[in-house]
């Protein structure tokens, strides 16, 4: 048995090797298989206190999956909510397109959500009641680039070349 524990072993850390995978991980690796093994031949024969004592040896070692965990405040994934600010801007904007018959008073409400589809609609867009790019552009309150693709490298042209003399064509 110990002489086909170290086989797999050694062909763990030969395919690790090609991999370019550090020896330690794939001989962690290559344990956990191993002792997977074990346990389903162990279930296979019978043999609970095997089973018992690789639980037990698992949970002395500590180890955790190799997931790793992120924290919430490390980075807020997503779409930010607009401010008050933000949301009193595009009320007045609604406004003075006649979409938004309330004050502005900077809370995303029904009464924005159905001036804004109002809006949309009347304007050719989605009218799905949410904020977008095309929607914001079209109540002028929108980046100038967005929607816009990549700026692309700019391409050399003949007439930024060094002007050549032309060359006389042999008849």
């Amino acid at each position: 048995m110990k002489v086909r524990t170290a086989t797999h072993l050694a062909l763990a850390l030969l395919a690790a090797a090609g991999m370019g995978v550090s020896a330690g991980s794939a001989a962690g690796q290559s344990a956990k298989t191993t002792k997977k093994r074990a346990s389903a031949s162990s279930k296979a024969s019978g043999n609970t206190a095997t089973t018992a004592q690789s639980k037990a040896s698992s949970k002395r070692s500590g180890r955790k999956s190799g997931k790793r965990s992120t924290s919430a405040s490390s980075r807020n994934k997503g779409q930010k909510a607009p401010t008050a600010d933000r949301i009193t801007q595009i009320q007045q904007a609604l406004a003075k397109d006649g979409s938004y018959a309330g004050s502005p008073n900077g809370k995303w409400d029904d009464g924005t959500v159905a001036a804004m589809k109002k809006y949309q609609e009347a304007h050719g867009l989605n009218p799905s009641g949410k904020l977008d790019a095309k929607t914001l552009n079209q109540l002028g309150l929108g980046s100038q680039t967005a929607g816009v693709a990549a700026p692309m490298p700019p391409v050399a042209s003949s007439s930024t070349l060094s002007p050549t003399k032309p060359i006389a064509r042999r008849q």
